[in-house]
């Protein structure tokens, strides 16, 4: 096995003159991926820091809206958008939904008012739920079933509020996330002056 191994790293099963063109182009193509998964900030999806959200240019108010609202103290967005029914579950609703995500920037589809999808809409009513049990229970006398109200058909202001177009929240107010070839000691997103004016 081990023999086998190192043949193929080796790409052994190469012609001689075509190795080092092979192994070239490879090492390029995994730099390149390396570099877009720097980027592109790859590893802050794997985490539950709701900074993350900025790294698409249009969650922009939606995370303004989050972070001076009610929810800011006690949920993140994987809290509240992510199934909890086990870690694989959340890693691949988080990885799908990234994916039509990318796909919908990156061809700019993306509407001016941003709403769950339909796969999303019971993953966060079973959030609300969730978190709401022990008040839910001494108000609902059933389980939701179709047809029913969901919770933000009389809860719209949480916690985005109604107001959620993409023009909705005044650019200087928006979080910017550092440059990634920056110094990683400037501001972090999370610091941004505009969230940390003090509450009234």
């Amino acid at each position: 096995m081990l023999r086998f191994l190192r043949h193929l790293l080796s790409l052994g099963f190469l012609p001689a003159g075509f190795r080092l063109p092979v192994m070239i182009g490879l090492g390029v193509f995994a730099g390149l991926g390396l570099t877009t998964a720097h980027l592109a900030r790859v590893p802050s999806y794997l985490s539950d820091d709701p900074t993350t959200c900025v790294n698409c240019h249009v969650m922009g108010t939606a995370y303004l809206t989050w972070a001076h609202g009610s929810h800011r103290n006690v949920a993140t967005c994987n809290d509240c958008h992510v199934p909890h029914d086990s870690l694989f579950a959340q890693y691949a609703f988080k990885a799908e939904d990234g994916m039509i995500h990318a796909t919908v920037f990156t061809l700019r589809r993306e509407p001016q008012v941003i709403r769950l999808s339909e796969r999303a809409v019971p993953v966060v009513e079973a959030n609300c739920l969730r978190c709401h049990a022990t008040l839910v229970s001494q108000v609902h006398a059933k389980s939701w079933e179709p047809g029913d109200h969901r919770c933000w058909d009389c809860h719209r202001e949480t916690p985005h509020g109604r107001v959620n177009s993409l023009s909705a929240a005044p650019g200087e107010m928006r979080p910017t996330l550092p440059d990634p070839l920056a110094d990683p000691r400037r501001l972090h997103v999370g610091e941004h002056p505009a969230l940390n004016e003090k509450k009234p």
